[in-house]
Parts: structure tokens; C-alpha cells; sequence
């Protein structure tokens, strides 16, 4: 499972932060995935690998402008290019009045059928070939979701020695099983893959999250995952300052809750505009994750715009070369 920060910064851009967007791949560029858009995501992603033809769903966390605002230029642009799969937009309802209204008055239309699905409805529950995704209520100034992203389908192993001692021989069967289909055999009998195979790891499982002052809400849905993806959109001090009106995490406090959830890895995101990242700067990004790491001891990542990670099947992170 690999995936590319397309923005870290929050409300605003900077000269080295676009605002927030992600893609998420489970084999391959090939399909994909976007969590959030905000203004300038196809900017972005024409320094990526991904392509918008392959685009399989978009994911909204929430309403505000700097997690929608590039949707309706990257819907248009994927018309033009000539797409013609349906893509599933996953987000609340005021996602799709927008994305209706800005192509209405804009003289626009799309090539291609948008199936929009309520990331509010109670029962959310969406999955393809390769993930299966559900998600948590967050505390913002509006309602707002963090993603849980779990592997489907993973590789089976064949018990073979029962296969051949049930006088099952090496053939297609074998290969169907492994797939994870059932079997109808000539004679009538129906082999389960279950009762062939095995699953021999443990699926993949990471949360990635929109804007939210109470990383406790995702205690349940942290039990049994790998990665969080959080905003910390401020130190501690200058979140004092602000005061709790914006509803943004600091890094403090996304720390101690990953380290009291024993999270293995950790990535924060979503950075105020007021802090720098150039040698010198001041307040300068470096303090983010110092202030994260006097409370977190698992492994931590400050995110970059365009560095892309790997999530292991041994659930080991590693951050890969950038774009």
C-alpha cells in the first residue's frame, strides 16, 4: 500500500506546501485513490505517477474549502481527457451540490457518470477488489470523517497435502481455489476455498483523517491498525493562543493518543501556513515533530508534499524517494 501527499498545509497554501490531498494505491498506480482535493490537486498530480483516467473514488473528510475546492477543475479536466468510467465520489451531501452547481455555471459537463455516495449516512460501508473502507465521526467546526482503509482479497496459500489426499490433482481447480473461488467438480462436489487455503498475513490496516480537536474518538477504530494519517496543524503553544475555536489538533496531542493507542506509525499533517520550512525559518515545521516526539516513541513521519510511502506487509512504513 503505497500513497503520495499531494498538499500538507492547512487553509492557505505556502511556496512549498499546496493544501491538502492524497492519493492511496493498493498494487499500483493503477486503480487509485484520492483523499481530499483541495485547489491545485491536478497541479500536483502532474509531478505523480497517477493519472486521472485511473482514478477509481474520491474521498471528502469534509466541507471546507481547502479539502474541495480543486474537485470541479479535476472532474472537468478528466471529461476533456476523454474519461469515460464512472467515478464514485464519497463525500456529504454538500460535495455534490457544489461540484452540480459550479459545472451548471460554468458551461460545463462531464464525460463520465459520477455516483456520489453519502460519507454521512450511518451505515457508510465502501469497498472494491482491494480495500474495503469505513469510517469515524471527527469533531471539527463541521462534521467531518476520518477514512479506515483495510486490505480485501489477500493472497491465499493451498493446503496442497489435502488437496491431494481428498484426490484433488494439480489442475485449474488449484488455481481457482487459491483466487479464493469456489469450485464445482465434475462429480458434484463443491470445494470451498476456505476449506483449501489460508490467509497466511494479517490484512493492512490505516486511518487516514480529516480536521479534528479530539484524536480520542479514534480509539476504536485505532484497535488493529498500522498507520494514522492525523493533521496536527499546530504546536501546543500556539494552539493555546489560538484558542479552541478552529477545532485543529496540536501535535502534542495527537502524539499521546497514538502512543496510548500503541499505533506503530504515525504520520502528521495539515501544518498551519505559519510555519516554515526553509533553513533559518521561524516558527520553523522542525518544531511539529519535536514537540511529537517527546510523546510518541513509535515511528513518526512530518509529511512533505509529494513524498510518497510504503506501507509493508510486515507493517514496517518507509518514506520513498520523492517525485
Amino acid at each position: 500500500m503505497e500513497f503520495t501527499f499531494l498538499g500538507t498545509s492547512a487553509g492557505t497554501p505556502t511556496r512549498s506546501r499546496n493544501v491538502t490531498g492524497l492519493a492511496l494505491c493498493h498494487t499500483g498506480p493503477k486503480p487509485w485513490y484520492l483523499i481530499d482535493c483541495g485547489e491545485g490537486t491536478q497541479h500536483q498530480l502532474m509531478r505523480t505517477r497517477y493519472s486521472v483516467m485511473q482514478l477509481r473514488a474520491v474521498f471528502i473528510t469534509h466541507i471546507h474549502g481547502d479539502h474541495i475546492f480543486g474537485l470541479p477543475g479535476l472532474l472537468t479536466s478528466a471529461s476533456m481527457l476523454g474519461r469515460t468510467e464512472p467515478l464514485d465520489i464519497i463525500a456529504p451531501e454538500q460535495v455534490r451540490r457544489f461540484i452540480d452547481a459550479t459545472i451548471e455555471n460554468s458551461d460545463s459537463s462531464l464525460s463520465y457518470p459520477l455516483n456520489f455516495i453519502d460519507s454521512e449516512a450511518p451505515d457508510f460501508y465502501w469497498q472494491d477488489q482491494h480495500v474495503a473502507v469505513t469510517n469515524v465521526a471527527l469533531s471539527h467546526r463541521v462534521p467531518c470523517r476520518a477514512y479506515v482503509f483495510t486490505e480485501r482479497n489477500l493472497e491465499r496459500q493451498l493446503n496442497q497435502n489435502k488437496l491431494m489426499a481428498d484426490g484433488i490433482v494439480a489442475g485449474p481447480q488449484w488455481g481457482d481455489l487459491q483466487k479464493g473461488r469456489d469450485v464445482l467438480l465434475d462429480d458434484g462436489r463443491l470445494l470451498r476455498s476456505d476449506d483449501y487455503t489460508h490467509q497466511y498475513r494479517t490484512a493492512r490496516k490505516m486511518i487516514i483523517g480529516g480536521d479534528n480537536d479530539t484524536p480520542d474518538l479514534l480509539q476504536e477504530a485505532c484497535k488493529g491498525a498500522h498507520l494514522l494519517i492525523h493533521e496536527a496543524t499546530y504546536t501546543q503553544d500556539v494552539a493555546d493562543r489560538v484558542g479552541p475555536w478552529p477545532q485543529h489538533s496540536s501535535a502534542q496531542q495527537v502524539a499521546r493518543f497514538a502512543h496510548s493507542a500503541g499505533l506503530p506509525n504515525l504520520v502528521l499533517t495539515h501544518f498551519s501556513s505559519r510555519y516554515q520550512s526553509a533553513p533559518g525559518g521561524s516558527p520553523h515545521i522542525n518544531q511539529l515533530a519535536a514537540e511529537a516526539l517527546q510523546h510518541y516513541k513509535g515511528h513518526l513521519f512530518l509529511a512533505r508534499d509529494f513524498d510518497t510511502y510504503r506501507l509493508e506487509k510486515d507493517f514496517r512504513l518507509h518514506r520513498l524517494n520523492g517525485h
